[in-house]
């Protein structure tokens, strides 16, 4: 099984850079075999051929989301390629959704997409995260492992193997 773990986001607008530092944390950690992370910052447009032409069966991006609740709070959001805007070519601008939309146009199959997203507090010019935002790193990074735990359980129950404990 292969899976992409993709921090998404603006470093120079405070919260925004989340998904950064997420991916980040990730990368100094051990994860299971066919499991990749990278930072995609503000290159949605890489993303959006990633998802379609990268083999991957899962994508797991990792992004704010402003949905209402405290800074802070952690989300597992299961969108859809075409579900978001109409795609533009303005990178510093391309939300999750739009890379799932253009995505959507590019005529690949994405496989399964999921967003962790957390709710910002700050997202004006800055490389700081807010407080309540910066303490979501670990936790998100935690959950994104989660994910990435049950979709390969998930996998190999699909298939009829038993998992390999090394």
């Amino acid at each position: 099984m292969r899976i992409l773990v993709a921090g998404v986001g603006n470093v120079f607008l405070g919260d925004d850079g989340f998904g950064v530092a997420v991916a980040r944390y990730l990368a100094g950690t051990e994860l299971p075999r066919g499991v990749v992370v990278t930072d995609f910052g503000i290159r949605g447009v890489h993303l959006a051929y990633e998802l379609t032409g990268g083999g991957h069966d899962v994508a797991i991006l990792v992004d704010t989301v402003a949905r209402g609740g405290p800074p802070g709070t952690l989300y597992v959001i299961e969108p859809r390629p075409g579900d978001g805007p109409a795609p533009f070519l303005d990178a510093h601008a391309m939300t999750p959704e739009t890379v799932l939309a253009l995505a959507g146009t590019l005529g690949g199959e994405t496989g399964r997409v999921l967003l962790v997203g957390c709710e910002p507090a700050d997202l004006s010019p800055g490389m700081e995260l807010s407080e309540p935002v910066a303490a979501a790193v670990a936790p998100a990074a935690r959950l994104v492992g989660e994910l990435i735990g049950e979709q390969i359980t998930s996998a190999l129950a699909g298939t009829g193997r038993k998992e390999k404990r090394s």
